[in-house]
């Protein structure tokens, strides 16, 4: 058989048909979409489809029966394509490891993917820009095979991929610093073109770097992966979801070194009142069905602490005590997102004294974007940060792993519109005294006043003409 010679997929008086590849995780599913309603809404005429792997599409539309023979389109027009990751049914971590998943992963989803891509263009629709997220490098090969451009979407801060970058590269013998500091997060460490910062404040996974049977080594191959195949691009572009006015020194730095990054963020769709909405949440996780929204609707303004550590989270049993004895402490009204699969035996009723609330999920750009909301305890995952960031509501950080320190870093260091916590040396555990400081720090008059500075700046980039939003029009006018 005659090697494949990819042919350019025919542009000329087309519109423009984008297909969004993700990750199936709540944390990279949030950002594609939000994206996907952005290139809707910025491109009048265009096509857009999403993909992720089948196992996650059945979670999103539990009602679609079957999710590999259909273009399922949502409320705002988005079209649903899934992949296959080779675990349809779901993967069981009780069975492989996760590095057994990614191999698979790439195999797998090459092969399917490309279908995806064969069988738009075959049914008429060809896709003419791919945009992937972080974790599946693979996918510029399978749209490169098929003639097809494809941009990555950086989805955690440009701060973050700095680090990476500088890091794989050993910039100013950055990787051999990290290793002669690992054990003492306090040391301090200097990336080329940003200001000093603490081992803690980096990504969690340089301190792994040399441990290659750590259980998440394969998250540094991978991004070790995505920096590789930019650099043997001609023009790679990087969609980053941040804005230039908070990460300056980052884009900075890449942008001195060759990486052509390109600020489209905040990418939350909720900000664009132009962008169509999508019919639900189509979450992974499902949403509570307790009223919480009506339940805020009776609090007094700014009075309610907002709990969430995100979708992968697990909270030990003492965590959960310390949490429900510091807010029972405080006295003021709470919201706390508590999956029943993280808090054991925990009856979610025994902790809700004090006039709070606990629900198995729920739509966090609502829950923020409530003028109740006072203050949000979080995990900093970078969605969360943005979205925190967005509706001007101060911050508790309670960084956990992967990029988390880093945007705890930059919401107390950068922006002063939250607070890092405290945790215990011994189990990591936020404990109630240090919960209840950095709620009275972050809810006072100067943090406050910090975070709605950064709602305005937020929300000036991704409104019209302002700097994200000509960003992402001048990369949907060049497709």
């Amino acid at each position: 058989m005659p090697a494949m010679v990819p042919q350019e997929v025919p542009r000329v008086g087309e519109a423009p048909h984008f297909l969004v590849v993700t990750f199936p995780a709540q944390g990279h599913i949030n950002p594609a979409r939000h994206l996907a309603l952005r290139l809707l809404s910025a491109s009048p005429g265009a096509r857009v489809a999403f993909s992720t792997p089948v196992s996650a599409f059945r979670k999103m539309f539990p009602d679609v029966e079957d999710a590999e023979a259909v273009d399922h389109v949502d409320g705002a027009g988005v079209h649903y394509v899934p992949y296959s990751d080779g675990f349809d049914g779901g993967f069981d971590t009780s069975a492989h490891d996760i590095s057994y998943y990614m191999s698979n992963l790439k195999v797998a989803g090459s092969r399917t993917l490309g279908g995806v891509l064969a069988r738009l263009r075959d049914a008429g629709t060809p896709v003419t820009q791919v945009v992937y997220t972080v974790m599946l490098s693979w996918v510029a090969g399978v749209a490169r095979a098929h003639g097809v451009p494809a941009a990555a979407y950086w989805i955690q801060p440009a701060t973050v991929l700095a680090a990476y970058f500088h890091f794989f590269r050993g910039t100013d013998g950055l990787d051999q610093a990290v290793a002669a500091a690992a054990s003492d997060p306090w040391a301090d460490v200097h990336i080329r073109g940003l200001p000093p910062m603490r081992l803690r404040d980096l990504p969690s996974f340089f301190t792994i770097a040399s441990d290659v049977d750590h259980p998440y080594a394969f998250v540094l191959t991978a991004f070790r992966e995505l920096l590789d195949v930019l650099e043997r691009e001609d023009t790679p572009t990087v969609l980053v979801n941040t804005f230039d006015a908070v990460e300056p020194d980052a884009m900075a730095t890449l942008r001195q070194h060759g990486v052509d990054v390109v600020s489209i963020g905040p990418v939350l769709s909720f900000l664009d009142a132009s962008a169509p909405a999508a019919a639900n949440s189509n979450d992974l996780f499902k949403q509570d069905g307790k009223g919480y929204l009506e339940w805020l609707d009776a609090q007094e303004a700014g009075s309610v602490i907002y709990i969430s550590f995100g979708s992968l989270s697990a909270m030990s049993k003492r965590q959960i005590t310390e949490v429900a004895r510091g807010m029972a402490e405080i006295g003021r009204p709470f919201l706390w997102v508590l999956r029943k699969d993280n808090r054991g035996e925990v009856d979610g009723d025994d902790l809700c004294t004090g006039g709070g609330m606990v629900v198995e999920w729920c739509d966090q750009g609502k829950v923020l974007s409530h003028p109740a909301v006072g203050c949000f305890v979080t995990h900093c995952g970078w969605n969360s940060t943005l979205e925190s960031m967005a509706c001007g509501v101060p911050i508790v950080g309670v960084p956990q792993w992967t990029d988390q320190g880093t945007n705890a870093w930059l919401v107390e260091r950068k922006l002063g519109a939250g607070v890092r916590a405290a945790v215990s040396e011994k189990d990591g555990v936020l404990e109630a005294d240090e919960l209840r400081r950095c709620i009275a720090f972050a809810t006072s008059d100067v943090v406050r006043a910090k975070a709605a500075l950064w709602r305005e700046k937020a929300r000036a980039a991704a409104a019209v003409g302002g700097s994200s939003e000509r960003n992402l029009r001048a990369f949907v006018a060049g497709n």
